[in-house]
């Protein structure tokens, strides 16, 4: 029996994202606020190390690469596109604008990502490697972003920290879709440099 797609260690942390993050919106329909966010940061390093994982494979086929970056980005749909907005949703956005501002947020994750998978098709063509910078917010800095902004609820009113809650996500959703670059992290040359202390 044959499988479509590719399962090797190479999308691990990937397929882990997409399990967090499913985990995290069933967190947050129950209320469980502390547990989701945590799912939101386990996202977030997940995210940060897959490319270096998929990279680590020097063997890795075009079709794999294109994989990569596919599955890649469609787990960022849900994980920083879907997830945050449920996340916020049960947190306080309610209403009409709630609605409409986490419907815009999704929109804004999801063109982002796609306009992404167009220029990193193009740049893999040309360069190889990895990105050095981003053009716009990356939508899994909302993994950075959100969890630091969520210890305001145990300080603020309820209805204080909602509405901050609204302006929060509309930032992050407009920086998401507007046009400036953005330095990457490199994170394995963080980790050698603590290694070498």
């Amino acid at each position: 029996m044959r499988f479509i797609g590719f399962y090797d260690y190479t999308v691990i942390l990937t397929y882990l994202s997409m399990v967090s993050a499913m985990a995290g919106m069933v967190l947050s329909q129950q209320g469980r606020f502390t547990a989701a966010i945590l799912c939101l940061m386990l996202c977030g390093i997940c995210d940060a190390f897959d490319g270096i994982v998929a990279r680590s494979k020097k063997n890795r086929t075009e079709d794999e690469k294109n994989f990569g970056i596919q599955i890649d980005s469609l787990v960022d749909v849900i994980a920083f596109g879907v997830f945050p907005a449920m996340l916020c949703r049960s947190m306080g956005l309610h209403g009409v604008l709630g609605s409409v501002i986490c419907s815009f947020y999704v929109l804004c994750a999801v063109s982002r990502l796609g306009f992404f998978n167009v220029l990193e098709q193009k740049r893999q063509k040309t360069e190889g490697g990895s990105n050095t910078h981003y053009r716009g917010l990356p939508v899994t800095s909302v993994a950075m972003l959100l969890p630091p902004f969520y210890l305001l609820r145990f300080c603020l009113k309820a209805h204080i920290f909602a509405w901050a809650l609204h302006i929060l996500l509309l930032v992050i959703a407009l920086l998401f879709i507007l046009d400036f670059s953005v330095k990457k992290i490199n994170w394995m040359k963080i980790i050698t440099f603590n290694r070498k202390k």
